[in-house]
């Protein structure tokens, strides 16, 4: 059997990151995954913010993997070419009485290196973001935050760990961890692998193979958010993403333009026993709606294309929790990793890769590759350069998301590309297709024809994500 040096359980955005940070040293290194592709899980379904920093309490690992996160991927995104856009936030104080809440998220802004804050009055909120509720006081602005793609950053990582080496093997579900005298064997529902170390980064489960390894016993609840999701046409009605300031009356919701245009509201807040739970609800829905216009009065819910759930890995300590455990050693973890993960995300990266290349004394390889190539996105070149690539490869000049404007050829890269996709939900992560007004009802019937050609399956093995997620039933010739 061969002996790896590193096996990581997840492939979320934090599980891809640090296989990314870790395919810069020459280590054998394994990504296991229980469902059919990258971001499956709540990496997901989120808000897509990159937060600033100054929410997180001071001298927590929070407060520090945001700060650096956030910087992280502003220098990611131009290096691994993946969607992000630094807007900039604003959290909105409605009552004088409620200024000092403002002052203190401020003051601990400072004190966690956040650059550029400012407490603005009423009329600078205004002249800054003219759909806001006339009964804004005040609010910080934090010109640092951003948006970006949760998928896109996500399959950035993955894509660049695999051009690195990193083996990643999906619909292959880990079911026990297990210490010997020199690493561990991990045993899956497909076989068993022995490695030196083991990285937790299960998400919503890291909290079973965290009490395998410790006795300081962790406990994840799934806590789910609802979204409202609105159409392009509604995405520059604020240029900043608005937060409430929290209040007796709880935390609010957001109102963001997304990286891709549209406008977001959301999440709520509600714990759930159920780890799949991300059904959406009517209730939810309607509080949602709601204490948007508490900050924008003006929200074009009639713009509304979807809604949405996604679930936060909400642990009982109270911070992330980030590092090797004292008493099985090798065994690296990032479990609890709730808000502001995303923003975390490549931090913690950084941070376990550093823990494990110092630990096992790993080089770093002559031969990495820093750089990757984003997805081509045909309706965002110019005519000539357009023209130019059709008379090359006509399938980019056949459009099969009209709604995106999303070509035969993008999705036929989508599926093409390292760790490409093998499922609808694959391709709509990579490209966008079936992400617009339509919500994949016009294109979804080519979309199948061409995934089915792509990967020489029948169309009745064309699935939504995961095997059992099949459209099709019945009889069909191969394709």
């Amino acid at each position: 059997m061969e002996q790896l040096d590193v096996i990581i359980v997840g492939a979320g955005v934090v599980g891809c990151a640090i296989a990314r940070f870790l395919s810069r040293y020459d280590a054998k290194v394994l990504v296991l995954e229980k469902e059919e592709d990258v971001c499956s899980g709540t990496s997901k379904a989120n808000s897509g913010i990159v937060h600033a920093g100054y929410d997180a309490k001071s001298g927590t690992l929070k407060a520090a993997m945001n700060v650096r996160g956030a910087k992280l991927i502003r220098e990611l995104s131009e290096t691994l070419d993946f969607p992000y856009h630094n807007n900039g936030s604003l959290v909105l104080c409605r009552n004088k009485e409620d200024m000092p809440g403002l002052q203190e998220l401020y003051d601990r802004g400072i004190v966690n290196g956040v650059e550029g804050l400012r407490i603005l009055s009423h009329n600078e909120v205004l002249a800054m973001e003219p759909a806001l509720s006339e009964e804004v006081v005040a609010a910080l602005y934090a010109p640092t935050a951003g948006t970006v793609c949760p998928f896109g950053m996500t399959i950035a990582f993955a894509e660049n760990a695999a051009d690195n080496g990193v083996e990643f093997r999906f619909l292959e579900a880990v079911e026990d961890i297990q210490k010997k005298d020199r690493g561990f064997s991990v045993l899956t529902d497909k076989g068993s692998y022995e490695t030196k170390a083991v990285v937790n980064a299960a998400g919503l489960y890291a909290d079973v193979f965290h009490n395998m390894a410790s006795s300081d016993t962790l406990t994840i609840t799934p806590r789910r958010g609802e979204y409202v999701l609105m159409d392009k046409e509604a995405g520059d009605l604020v240029g900043c993403t608005i937060f409430q300031l929290p209040s007796k009356f709880g935390k609010g919701v957001l109102v963001t333009p997304t990286v891709h245009g549209n406008l977001m509201v959301g999440p709520n807040a509600e714990d759930v026993e159920d780890k799949a739970d991300t059904e959406t609800t009517q209730l939810g829905m309607d509080d949602i709606k709601k204490r948007g216009l508490m900050s924008v009065p003006t929200l074009p819910y009639n713009k509304m294309i979807t809604s949405f759930a996604g679930l936060r890995a909400h642990g009982d300590k109270g911070d992330f929790v980030i590092g090797e455990v004292s008493e099985c050693p090798g065994f690296f973890e990032a479990a609890a990793i709730e808000s502001p993960g995303l923003s975390a995300a490549p931090a913690i990266g950084e941070h376990i890769a550093g823990l494990i290349a110092d630990k096992y004394d790993l080089k770093e390889k002559p031969d990495f590759i820093d750089m990757r190539k984003g997805f081509t996105e045909v309706a965002k070149l110019s005519n000539e350069e357009r023209d130019a690539l059709i008379k090359k490869r006509p399938a980019y000049g056949h459009i099969v998301c009209r709604c995106e404007n999303i070509s035969e050829g993008e999705i036929e890269d989508a599926i093409n590309r390292t760790l490409g996709a093998k499922s609808l939900d694959g391709i709509k992560r990579r490209v966008r297709q079936g992400m617009g007004r339509c919500q994949a009802g016009f294109c979804t019937p080519r979309t199948m024809e061409i995934l089915a050609r792509e990967l020489n399956i029948p169309m009745t093995q064309v699935a939504k994500n995961r095997p059992g997620s099949e459209l099709l039933r019945g009889e069909a010739d191969e394709t």
